[in-house]
């Protein structure tokens, strides 16, 4: 089961393990989550109890001291349950890294055993309504009063919106700048002047809680700034490669996921007499998505381990997660083709998958957006 060269012994009796946890855990449950559009806190518990909770955490703080590469175990076998559960990955890959990089160690001692545990779901808070690529013209202000701050704005498109219990949440300190006006303020739940929104309606990710944020006269301690004040901007640059990466990846898994799926539909489904994978647009077809597959795969191994080693991988990243959940959505549309009338029905996973991939090319920054780096970093 070991599926990149950098892999070793462990991580193959790793996801073996967490392979056959969520085939008891997740897989059976998974359509009626789809159903209630919320995965139950219970099942967090459970990931962290069995060390799937932000294993790279330093076992100090209740985590197993693992590099990223174990969190790319995690993540994939999430995506091969479904899209929805991408709000863990999230957790352990997205958002719980910026309290280890720029939390003091009170902060680090508050927060992160119980992130480790489940017993905290974390969201990272930066969209606005009128702010989505440019992070810059976010208007949420988070005024000094004292030994607090006086938050007020809303946030959007947030992951793990409902379920959280700890927001990083990107806001203006200083609203007269720009990027030096960003700083990163952590809120938990419960803070006065803090709620949520109701559970948005999304085209696809249904089991995925995405939720609107709202902060109104939000009083929230000094203490609980994440870094240095008006370094949010560069904070949020230097995670995002991470989080590109994962979403990368994520797509990757969702595009073999449903190659297998139609490997398997054309195989078993007859027109004609015959077999259709043995009509040769159907060989043409799925032999276009292989080559692709394999191109992502290997184009991912080199730059998971390029990431692992702490090079610079901006433009790559930006390269990745553009082309790879473009791919994505082209194999989504001809596996459903193939799969005709029935893959447009809700009992075959394909619709799923099909309604689940076009985000992946919007958040973490748009698909737009990484040609712009991409460009940029070409000196053009």
């Amino acid at each position: 089961m070991v599926r990149y060269r950098f892999e070793t012994k462990e991580h193959d009796l790793f996801r073996k393990t967490l392979r056959q946890f969520l085939a008891e855990e997740a897989v059976p449950y998974y359509d009626e989550w789809e159903q209630n559009h919320l995965i139950p806190k219970d099942f967090w518990r459970k990931l962290g109890e069995m060390g799937y909770l932000c294993p790279q955490v330093e076992e100090k703080y209740g985590g197993l001291d693992l590099d990223f590469s174990f969190g790319v175990v995690i993540g994939e076998e999430l995506e091969r349950v479904g899209s929805g559960l991408i709000g863990v990955g999230l957790h352990n890959d997205i958002v719980v890294p910026y309290i280890e990089a720029y939390g003091n160690e009170e902060q680090k001692e508050r927060w992160l055993p119980k992130c480790v545990t489940g017993e905290y779901i974390t969201a990272i808070a930066m969209t606005e309504p009128g702010a989505g690529s440019d992070l810059a013209s976010i208007k949420a202000t988070a005024i000094r009063d004292g030994d607090h701050y006086i938050v007020n704005g809303q946030k959007t498109f947030i992951t793990n919106g409902i379920h959280t219990n700890l927001a990083v949440v990107a806001v203006k300190t200083d609203p007269k700048e720009r990027h030096r006006g960003v700083s990163l303020l952590v809120i938990e739940e419960g803070t006065p002047g803090f709620t949520k929104g109701q559970k948005l309606n999304k085209v696809g990710m249904h089991s995925q809680d995405t939720a609107e944020l709202y902060f109104e006269d939000c009083r929230v301690p000094v203490a609980n700034l994440l870094g240095e004040e008006g370094k949010g901007f560069t904070y949020l640059m230097e995670k995002l490669q991470q989080e590109r990466l994962f979403v990368a990846i994520s797509a990757q898994i969702a595009a073999e996921d449903m190659f297998e799926l139609t490997m398997t539909y054309i195989k078993e489904r007859e027109a004609f007499g015959k077999s259709i994978s043995q009509f040769q647009n159907t060989q043409f077809k799925m032999a276009e998505m292989a080559t692709q597959l394999e191109l992502g795969k290997t184009f991912l191994e080199s730059l998971i381990e390029d990431h692992i080693a702490g090079k610079d991988v901006v433009t790559k990243v930006s390269m990745a997660k553009y082309w790879i959940t473009e791919k994505a959505r082209d194999i989504a549309t001809e596996c459903m083709q193939l799969h005709g009338g029935y893959g447009y029905m809700e009992e075959y996973k394909i619709a799923r998958r099909y309604r689940d991939i076009p985000v992946m090319s919007i958040y973490a920054g748009t698909n737009e957006i990484m040609k712009v780096i991409i460009a940029k970093n070409l000196g053009i």
